[in-house]
């Protein structure tokens, strides 16, 4: 599959680049991404969440009633569970929620994401840029110029600062350097704009 390369003023530049079909032309595995997805999101989670349970809790250990003749059930400690301000039975402790996935599945995963945005026309390829200094007005005309709307995922090849202080504190946009590109960035978007030279290093790193 070819697809034409614009500059950032949206003109067609009359080049065109050829995408391997092993990357952005493979079966959607759904499972693949389902499960890479699922890592990641895992992966996010900090696993500080903790409850007192009984033997946590501060309070009075001294028993709060005598044993019996009150007519009702037996109560040693308000640490108890059932009393306001107790410990909870088998409340949330840290912990670890990351777990780990084949290499060549999350591999696939990503080839299978890139296969149905291309597929459903939403990537786009835009020729090498840069700003000669943070400007996210300018970086706003290139996305008007592009006809870009809702999410949108910029791809470069590595890190520019310039592009990275112009877009990141617009809110749909999402900037990624093609090595740390990963599945759920890649559905959650809308659109998604490949720079020309980002195109060779995902192929390498999916195709090999």
């Amino acid at each position: 599959m070819e697809l034409s390369v614009l500059n950032i003023k949206g003109e067609d530049t009359g080049r065109k680049v050829t995408l391997s079909d092993a990357v952005f032309g493979a079966t959607p595995n759904e499972h693949a991404m389902y499960l890479d997805v699922k890592q990641y999101l895992a992966n996010q989670r900090q696993g500080t969440h903790k409850s007192k349970e009984r033997n946590e809790v501060a309070g009075s250990t001294k028993k709060i009633k005598k044993q019996k003749g009150t007519g009702g059930a037996r109560a040693g400690s308000l640490k108890a569970p059932l009393f306001v301000g107790g410990g909870r039975v088998f409340g949330p402790k840290p912990r670890n929620y990351s777990f780990k996935l084949n290499k060549k599945l999350k591999e696939v995963a990503r080839a299978s994401a890139l296969s149905l945005l291309v597929k459903d026309n939403k990537v786009s390829l835009v020729e090498a840029f840069t700003f000669e200094a943070p400007k996210t007005k300018e970086f706003k005309s290139m996305l008007s110029n592009l006809k870009v709307e809702g999410k949108t995922l910029l791809v470069i090849p590595a890190v520019d600062k310039n592009v990275v202080l112009s877009g990141r504190n617009l809110n749909k946009v999402k900037i990624s350097t093609a090595s740390d590109l990963n599945t759920y960035d890649l559905l959650n978007t809308d659109r998604v704009l490949l720079v020309e030279d980002s195109v060779n290093i995902i192929e390498n790193l999916l195709s090999a």
